[in-house]
């Protein structure tokens, strides 16, 4: 069979200009002004009127960051269908990622409202030095070590079996109570954040969470 002509420059165009109306549609969902978007995104209202009118096309960051501010991902800002998600995860899918001396596997599947993930928490200085507040809720579970976990001005010590469930608005940090570490099941909702990829591989920040 003989292939079609390759998407040019032409098509891509076609392709951002369509999300002009996406992007007026989400943040009418997402209750925001055009300034309180803007503000979100770091933008001027003027450059995003000029977005959603299609007088501007924006450039992959500018996606991302209008995707997070709407709670949504760069698929849906372009309309595409996200394909069905799988609500299994099987044992020895997705690979260990790693970010600041943590290890992350994925729990949980992906295009979620909520990110599972099994954690191993090092001992010694690593993210644990960094207070995080973030909207959200967040669930964890010790599988095994010791797990230091300060929510506001109190600090628990948790053993394995002990869970925590907490309002992320609350001041919170996490480190290894044990010479080798802790292993752990955490659950946190995601909202209109940036949180899964801080999770599984982007720089973390003191006001973001993993």
């Amino acid at each position: 069979m003989t292939p079609g002509p390759a998407p040019g420059p032409e098509d891509a165009a076609d392709d951002l200009h369509a999300v002009a109306p996406q992007l007026r549609d989400l943040r009418r969902r997402a209750g925001l002004t055009l300034e309180a978007a803007a503000a979100r995104a770091r933008l001027s209202p003027a450059h995003l009127s000029r977005l959603e009118t299609g007088r501007r096309q924006p450039s992959l960051p500018l996606l991302l960051a209008l995707a997070r501010t709407y709670g949504t991902t760069v698929s849906e800002l372009l309309g595409e269908t996200p394909a069905v998600a799988d609500p299994i995860v099987r044992a020895g899918g997705p690979g260990a990622r790693e970010a600041d001396g943590w290890t992350y596997w994925q729990a949980g599947g992906s295009g979620r409202g909520m990110q599972a993930l099994r954690v191993h928490v090092p001992p010694g200085r690593s993210q644990g030095e960094l207070v995080r507040v973030h909207p959200g809720e967040e669930w964890l579970y010790v599988l095994g070590g010791r797990l230091r976990l300060h929510l506001g001005e109190t600090e628990h010590l948790l053993e394995p079996g002990d869970s925590a469930h907490f309002d992320s608005l609350t001041p919170h940090r996490i480190t290894a109570a044990a010479s080798g570490g802790a292993d752990l099941l955490f659950v946190h909702t995601l909202l209109q954040s940036s949180l899964a990829g801080l999770c599984l591989g982007g720089g973390a920040a003191t006001t973001h969470h993993r």
